[in-house]
């Protein structure tokens, strides 16, 4: 048998993680620092300010765990209560529209993590007996259009939830006038059909007060938007979809139980996190790939390259110093992937590691033969196990992390073992997972943009003129104004002579 030290099993169920294939070895992970790191979880689950550069604390846990929460307790019962409750009378029919009518939809606008865990939850789930839910999670015109195309008459028995932490997220909120707009002009009602999830007084708090939205949700100062799905952000559109929240939080507080072991022999996120460590040398030398055999869990990377990403993507450690960390996620789903990218690698750069994700039980598929004795369960299995065969036969490294079945309990745990492993890793490298200062940035920059297109604008006069003799005029960048410019031109709110940078502009 290999190693058992590298093959974490629960002792009361199928779940497991085994890193036997990792071509790493338990020494290696014996000499990681993991009293203070597991010192530090506990810290946070108690409390301590996890998160000095903004001085709050991480509180995500507390959501499927309201005891240990402290003084935040009634607050986040209360609030799942409410949200429960709001989304049932919703489903039942006894919220309705202005005319009476029962809500059939719901659309969730809202971008990165106000978006990315509800997206995984009705992608996972979604078979429930509720609304049908829709997203809006960019700014993207034509996709938001093409949202409320498959929308289609069904508008008006559509539930809209705003998502702003910070009630003022320049997508989400002018994403909101647009629809807003759609709404207004099919003569419908404004406010009985609109939600806020947001922080306590933000300006979206205070505009949904003042309008008289339906209902207002609290988003608390201490959940973080890439942890938030166990919170309002994921609860209420999970409920509208009828889907077992109840159920999901009870599988995040199962792993978190799972997790707070202080041996990284029995505990699979600290395993996972070792792992990391020792074949990135620390450094995320090495990306990881994430390859769920199972189509319901598709949207798991894209959820996980938020989640890690923006938790480990760190130019600073906790003491200041130049660290540059990071861990780069990608993946699709097996066996899909095995027909496209697994061919580099298993043959091209060796500069990842894939992490297998393995279910168990068929679900809802047939299970009639489809070659020999084999069922179309089988013949998947038999997909990740040879894939990882020949990984492993060519030295590339690969863990397996095994559960059950896809169901509201096992993805609230698999969503919880990789933020307590996430939570891990921070720790050993002596980073702070809990702020995003790059995002921030690109917020500020974005803004910046939006201002500048204004003075292109205005500077264009009756005479044509180049991007380069405008910039030079602004003070700008003339490579910047120049893709203003060709965008302005074709949607035709400015006309254009030619196409290079030569290309000259004026006013329509």
């Amino acid at each position: 048998m290999p190693d058992s030290a590298l093959w974490v099993h629960h002792d009361k169920t199928s779940w497991s993680v085994d890193a036997t294939t990792m071509g790493v070895a338990p020494e290696a992970l014996d000499q990681l620092p993991w009293t203070p790191t597991f010192n530090a979880m506990a810290a946070l689950e108690s409390g301590a300010i996890a998160n000095p550069d903004e001085q709050r604390q991480v509180g995500h846990y507390w959501l499927r765990s309201p005891e240990r929460s402290g003084e935040h307790q009634g607050a986040i019962e209360q609030t799942r209560d409410a949200v429960l409750a709001f989304a049932k009378a919703v489903r039942e029919g006894v919220h309705t529209t202005d005319q009476g009518e029962t809500f059939t939809h719901a659309l969730q606008l809202g971008i990165g993590g106000s978006a990315l865990g509800p997206q995984l939850l009705v992608e996972a789930l979604g078979e429930g007996e509720g609304l049908e839910l829709h997203f809006v999670d960019n700014i993207d015109p034509d996709g938001l259009q093409r949202t409320l195309d498959r929308i289609g008459a069904g508008l008006s028995r559509t539930l809209i939830v705003a998502v702003s932490k910070s009630g003022g997220t320049p997508e989400t909120m002018l994403s909101l006038d647009l629809v807003l707009k759609a709404l207004q002009a099919q003569g419908l009602s404004v406010s009985d059909r609109l939600v806020a999830i947001t922080g306590d007084d933000s300006k979206l708090h205070r505009r949904a007060q003042s309008e008289g939205w339906r209902a207002t949700f609290p988003l608390f100062d201490w959940v973080g938007g890439r942890t938030s799905v166990g919170s309002v952000v994921g609860l209420l559109p999970g409920a509208l979809a009828g889907l077992d929240m109840a159920a999901f939080l009870e599988g995040s507080a199962f792993m978190d139980a799972w997790t707070r072991a202080d041996d990284w022999r029995k505990n699979p996120a600290a395993l996972l996190a070792g792992c990391w460590h020792a074949v990135g040398h620390g450094k995320g030398d090495r990306a990881m790939v994430v390859l769920p055999y199972a189509d319901r869990l598709l949207w798991l990377s894209r959820y996980l390259q938020q989640l890690v990403m923006e938790s480990l993507g760190k130019r600073h450690a906790l003491d200041g110093r130049e660290v540059e960390q990071g861990l780069v996620v990608y993946g699709n789903k097996g066996s899909t992937d095995q027909h496209a990218f697994v061919q580099q690698l298993r043959d091209g750069r060796n500069d990842f590691f894939v992490s297998f994700v393995s279910v168990l039980e068929d679900g809802r598929g047939p299970t009639n033969a489809v070659d020999g004795l084999a069922n179309a369960g089988d013949v998947l299995q038999g997909m990740w196990l040879g894939t990882r065969k020949a990984l492993d036969e060519a030295d590339r490294p690969s863990l397996v992390i095994t559960l059950p079945r896809v169901g509201a309990f096992e993805l609230g745990a698999l969503i919880a073992l990789f933020e307590r492993a996430v939570g891990f890793y921070a720790s050993l490298v002596g980073i702070n997972a809990y702020h995003q200062p790059g995002v921030e940035a690109g917020k500020k920059a974005a803004k910046g943009m939006v201002a500048l297109q204004a003075k292109v604008l205005e500077g264009l006069g009756s005479e044509p003129t180049t991007a380069e003799a405008l910039a030079g005029a602004l003070g700008e960048d003339a490579g910047v104004v120049f893709h203003m410019l060709m965008r302005l031109s074709a949607n035709g709110r400015i006309a254009r002579d030619g196409f290079g940078f030569d290309a000259r502009f004026v006013r329509s």
